[in-house]
């Protein structure tokens, strides 16, 4: 019996090194090419007719969501689904698998010789399974469903914080968002264009809306806002809903968006709030957080990793606040649990 013959899709030339020694490692599978984008992608498909493709989240131009969108209406074949942010239970897996994709499997973290193994064997098994037809359009992520309850929105707002070193926690936050997720705004210290790299493709593959943050919008379940204008502080004005209000004022100490002003308008606000912030330099958002604190809300800091600034998370954690202290792996989670009116 032939190998099945797999084309492996990557904006990354690492990644496509990375996953073509996996695959050519794998007992029964070859890789027949690579492509570096949707075009290169069309192209290889008429020409190799590969059996099985692998497919990355993310990439430039047109996404890895939207080209899944058009294989499965124009030549659909068995697609895996690639990423870091495609793990089990994840709104983007379910995205993906809503549109067609057989399977998502979370790109390997780590490399030791062990880890490399394992991932050969997963990754070679399911190749196999999708040729033969035992994966289906829709089927599960890695892991399977667990048959617990569906997410359903509290109404609490979500409020997150991060600098540059916290746009991929944030990331990991929104990639666990189904299409009823909380109402969340993300904050971001950061330069703008970091922020819209880091976001842009989730624009396509996120099955709630993501937007940047507008003046006067409800905040609802199912929407996300990003707060990332260095001209004008973003805050939630009290009603039913509670909108965002976009301010044009001075920095409030040396920041602006501030999350300290965020975090104390919420407080002020009466909502019912979960307000984290994510790793990131100074200490902006660290007096909202206590105001917010005193107003009842729900709290993380997020630990930040050895190679990461600290300066938030030992000012936060020195004020001895009631809050969770999550790694950044378990903030999807704890969210998610803190907001869910069915948990």
């Amino acid at each position: 019996m032939s190998d099945v013959r797999v084309l492996v899709v990557d904006d990354s030339a690492a990644m496509r090194a990375l996953f073509c020694d996996i695959l050519d490692n794998a007992k029964g599978v070859t890789v027949c090419g690579v492509a570096k984008n949707a075009d290169d992608a069309r192209e290889q498909i008429d020409k190799l007719k590969p059996d099985v493709l692998t497919l990355d989240v993310e990439m430039p131009g047109k996404s890895g969501m939207e080209f899944l969108e058009e294989l499965m209406s124009t030549q659909p074949l068995p697609v895996i689904m690639l990423s870091s942010i495609t793990q089990a239970g994840t709104g983007t897996a379910r995205r993906a698998l809503e549109l067609g994709a057989v399977h998502c499997f979370p790109k390997p973290l780590h490399s030791s010789r062990e880890e490399f193994d394992a991932t050969v064997r997963q990754l070679g098994d399911i190749v196999l399974r999708a040729a033969s037809g035992e994966l289906q359009p829709g089927g599960g992520a890695e892991g399977g469903a667990d048959g617990t309850p569906a997410y359903r929105s509290d109404g609490r707002v979500v409020a997150l914080a991060c600098g540059a070193a916290g746009i991929e926690a944030a990331r990991q936050v929104l990639a666990a968002y189904d299409a009823a997720c909380p109402p969340t705004i993300v904050l971001f210290d950061a330069e703008p264009g970091a922020v819209e790299n880091a976001m842009r493709a989730m624009r396509a593959s996120l099955p709630c809306q993501l937007a940047d943050a507008t003046d006067g919008v409800a905040l609802e379940p199912g929407k996300v806002w990003l707060a990332h204008d260095a001209s004008r502080h973003v805050v939630v004005e009290a009603g039913t809903p509670p909108r965002l209000r976009l301010l044009d004022r001075d920095p409030v100490n040396g920041c602006r968006p501030s999350a300290d002003l965020l975090f104390g308008s919420l407080a002020r606000s009466g909502t019912g709030a979960v307000g984290g912030l994510l790793t990131g330099s100074g200490s902006d958002g660290v007096r909202g957080l206590n105001i917010l604190s005193e107003a009842g809300g729900k709290l993380f800091v997020q630990r930040p990793a050895d190679y990461a600034p600290r300066e938030r998370y030992d000012a936060v954690r020195a004020l001895g606040l009631q809050l969770a202290d999550l790694r950044q792996e378990a903030i999807p989670e704890w969210i998610l649990e803190q907001t869910n009116a069915g948990a």
